[in-house]
């Protein structure tokens, strides 16, 4: 097993020796066929092949999972969705940059401005001036389709909940460090939550987010906003790299039970 590899390559691999499957990767380990006698499997990026094609686009676009959430009346924070204006003005509409503009002078407080599909907390700003709107669209636009604002918010704490039907396998606070974002990739580290008051609400909202788009396998980033929790975001390829770590048999557990599924669910 290569030291250099995902934490989650490696979870597969290991899966795969306990239980008679073959493990070919492919792609600097991003396309992963896994195969037991005739049935053969995948794993593409962080996403181990349980959710269904329609719940795993709604969670990778930020701005439709936040609809789908406010359709279910769960509390979550807005992502309001503008498009590339390279897709042609038919599409992007005119007037694109109005609305954005318009969005800052209603949030005093700021934006966040951040691709509409997930990038592990890479090419987000904090937005409270024109200048840096103009920046941070020339930023996303310039590797994405879709920009989503959403206002800025003190955020008092951030749980991730990794679920898998429903049952929690994974709850853990990210602790933030000198950065303003949460994020583990910059700089964040996980912390178990124990049980308690605030591991039972996050789990108990997550429930509701996932079961509002529909998905089996998820990890659900809910934060803390003046004393009331709101989901994030949900991401659909559920990656535990930092988590790793620090608790390897957790995360080992948790990718061993979602494979589980994967093949059982196919004999």
């Amino acid at each position: 097993m290569a030291s250099s590899e995902r934490i989650f390559v490696q979870a597969i691999r290991s899966y795969g020796a306990r239980h008679g499957i073959d493990v070919d990767v492919r792609s600097g380990g991003w396309l992963i066929a896994m195969r037991r006698g005739e049935m053969r499997r995948f794993a593409f990026g962080y996403d181990i092949g349980l959710n269904s094609a329609i719940a795993h686009r709604l969670a990778n676009d930020k701005s439709a999972t936040a609809e789908v959430l406010s359709l279910a009346r769960v509390p979550c924070i807005p992502h309001h969705l503008l498009l590339n204006p390279k897709l042609g003005e038919k599409v992007a509409g005119p007037n694109w940059r109005d609305g954005m503009v318009e969005l800052l002078r209603e949030n005093p407080q700021g934006v966040v401005a951040k691709p509409n599909e997930g990038t592990s907390g890479r090419s987000v700003f904090k937005v409270t001036t024109e200048a840096e709107l103009d920046h941070a669209i020339g930023e996303v636009f310039s590797m994405s389709t879709g920009l989503v604002i959403s206002p800025y918010v003190a955020i008092e704490n951030e749980v991730r909940v990794i679920l898998l039907d429903d049952a929690p396998r994974v709850v853990y606070s990210k602790q933030r460090g000198t950065d303003w974002r949460h994020n583990l990739d910059a700089g964040a580290k996980p912390v178990l939550l124990k049980q308690g008051t605030v591991r039972t609400a996050c789990v108990k909202l997550a429930i509701e987010a996932a079961s509002a788009i529909g998905i089996r396998f998820a990890s659900i980033d809910v934060v803390l906003v003046d004393g009331t929790w709101r989901v994030l975001e949900i991401n659909s390829g559920v990656m535990m790299e930092a988590l790793g770590k620090l608790h390897p048999e957790l995360v080992q557990a948790t990718y061993d039970a979602a494979l589980d599924r994967v093949f059982d669910e196919a004999r």
